[in-house]
């Protein structure tokens, strides 16, 4: 079975308000079971309603339940299980429609870290992206536990797809400028001065972009910065490539 097969038959832990509330309000049937503390109880009815309607279990847990059913403190009060969306094929077909709608499209060549996954996908969740391709790679983050916890609901507005980034790039590029992100390369521009919306490809957090992928990005960029560190964060970066993409 591969990875992504895989993934989708695996419960998640996903924890606070905001993201549980998401999710009851995306897709409730992918909730298995549900614990909350006291101070939930006024927000967590509608919740419990779609658990009763279904026959699945809920009730109230204190705090040591909480954590012990979290797998961590920082479960804010609530834990929902519940499957994980699942990951989508990209279809060729499906690239001209997206672009219709002029906004950007954003592919993950490798990053590791899941509390970068959550956080790149809470910004692109906030800046009005749709869709995130996650590389068919085995040093890709999937979603997760941690992620889902950074993310703060960002991955129910969004749609994830698993892709060879190369080759999603190859369908992308017939509709979508591709802008790939490197050290010292030409400096993000002011105003993105083409019709096509964009492809924007991060990296690796320890080795940037795969030799593939540069090969099959259309230019490269970088955050032009002070010179005393290196590089951002990729979540960083990511948000600020994502403001800049979609200010105007």
């Amino acid at each position: 079975m591969n990875s992504a097969r895989l993934h989708e038959r695996q419960l998640l832990r996903i924890c606070g308000l905001a993201a549980v509330r998401a999710l009851f309000e995306r897709d409730p049937s992918r909730v298995e079971r549900l614990f909350f503390d006291s101070n939930m109880s006024r927000e967590v009815g509608r919740f419990c309603q779609n658990l009763a309607r279904d026959r699945k279990p809920y009730r109230r847990a204190d705090t040591t339940e909480l954590t012990r059913v979290a797998g961590t403190v920082l479960h804010g009060g609530i834990v929902a299980i519940a499957r994980p969306q699942p990951m989508l094929d990209l279809v060729p077909e499906a690239s001209r429609e997206w672009a219709l709608n002029g906004k950007p499209i954003l592919l993950l060549d490798g990053v590791g870290n899941p509390h970068n996954l959550g956080a790149i996908v809470r910004s692109a969740a906030f800046f009005g992206l749709e869709r995130i391709v996650l590389a068919d790679r085995p040093d890709q983050a999937l979603p997760s536990d941690a992620s889902y916890r950074v993310a703060e609901g960002g991955f129910e507005h969004l749609s994830l797809y698993r892709a060879s980034i190369p080759c999603a790039l190859d369908i992308l590029r017939q509709h979508y400028r591709v802008v790939g992100t490197a050290l010292g390369r030409a400096a993000v521009p002011a105003a993105w001065s083409d019709d096509r919306p964009v492809a924007l490809v991060l990296g690796n957090e320890e080795n940037g972009l795969d030799r593939a992928t540069l090969a099959a990005c259309g230019e490269l960029v970088t955050i032009p910065g002070s010179g005393h560190i290196q590089s951002l964060n990729v979540a960083a970066a990511a948000a600020i490539l994502l403001y800049a993409l979609t200010r105007s």
